[in-house]
């Protein structure tokens, strides 16, 4: 091998690692802005291409300016912990009501349970009993990362066996918004206790891959491969999960649960297309509602009294 030959070859290599180096770091760059719970996720939301929506993280805002930011004030509740099956201990807040009917609302990214005072007050008012968890990473919860609904499906499961531990009669709804959309349809994929009779989402997302590659190109105008291959290894190093098998659109076609899908048309967080293909994906019994005007979890304030009377509606429906 020649002098300019090995000159050649020894270049072509420093520059395939640091190519591969920089994929590496470009991966663990989006794992922590998107997935480490430590990191500052202002970049996502203030997102100028999302029309400055207010994202999860922020419904509490939303909430103080009605009357029921003072809900976890004036009822009382008690704190629950469960282990989840690798480990963390996980928490809720419980509601106790009357009767055998339990709502468990599940809030959405960066975002806890406390924060879902409005929607827990109007199911509170309607005579259910609740249950608020926080996921895993979320308030007072254990876990290091964002497991974006996929593990936290499963903390959920666990949630539903705690609750018909203690009543074997309990009759079990799912309400989730945005993340906690996606979670909660998650669940419905998986095999089920009859206790669960309904769920309802709200501005879910599809997919985690298509939700990180939608705001990879919002963001950075960026595609999506190979940056999400190498975040997706990434998550599977630090947080021991694949991103890339959270489909939620996938689950809800091995669901049997009934299932009402909520979106705003003005959804530009999580597009508002997601909701026909998830609706058209879904094999279980399903019903729609559009609410016009609304951005990302929104639904709830701007939808009003259309909002929770569908809602309310659609449950009555499966409580025999």
């Amino acid at each position: 091998m020649g002098k300019k030959t090995k000159i050649a070859l020894t270049g072509s290599l420093t520059m395939l690692v640091a190519g591969i180096g920089s994929l590496f770091y470009a991966g663990n760059y989006l794992y922590n802005l998107a997935l480490n719970k430590q990191a500052n996720k202002d970049a996502i939301f203030t997102n100028p291409s999302t029309n400055n929506q207010i994202p999860d993280k922020d419904r509490t805002d939303i909430n103080k300016k009605g009357d029921s930011s003072n809900f976890f004030d004036t009822i009382h509740y008690q704190d629950v912990f469960l282990d989840s099956d690798d480990g963390l201990k996980l928490h809720a807040y419980q509601f106790l009501n009357y009767g055998h009917d339990y709502v468990i609302i599940v809030h959405g990214y960066t975002s806890e349970g406390k924060l879902m005072h409005a929607s827990a007050k109007h199911f509170y008012e309607q005579g259910y009993n609740l249950l608020l968890p926080d996921l895993r990473g979320h308030g007072q919860s254990e876990g290091d990362y964002i497991a974006m609904g996929w593990l936290d499906r499963l903390d959920i499961i666990n949630w539903i066996k705690y609750l018909i531990d203690n009543d074997s009669k309990v009759k079990i709804i799912l309400y989730g918004v945005s993340m906690g959309a996606a979670t909660v349809m998650n669940v419905t994929g998986e095999k089920l206790p009859v206790n669960v009779i309904a769920a309802i989402e709200d501005c879910g997302f599809t997919s985690t891959w298509e939700m990180f590659s939608y705001q990879l190109k919002e963001m950075y105008n960026l595609p999506s491969r190979p940056f999400l291959d190498i975040a997706n290894i990434v998550t599977q190093i630090r947080a021991g999960y694949s991103f890339g098998k959270a489909e939620a659109i996938e689950q809800v076609k091995k669901s049997t649960t009934p299932t009402l899908f909520i979106h705003g048309d003005k959804d530009r967080f999580v597009p508002f297309k997601m909701l026909n293909q998830l609706y058209q994906s879904a094999n279980c019994p399903k019903e729609k509602l559009v609410i016009k005007g609304a951005g990302h979890a929104q639904c709830e304030k701007i939808g009003g009294q259309v909002y929770w009377s569908k809602i309310d509606s659609f449950i009555r429906k499966y409580q025999d």
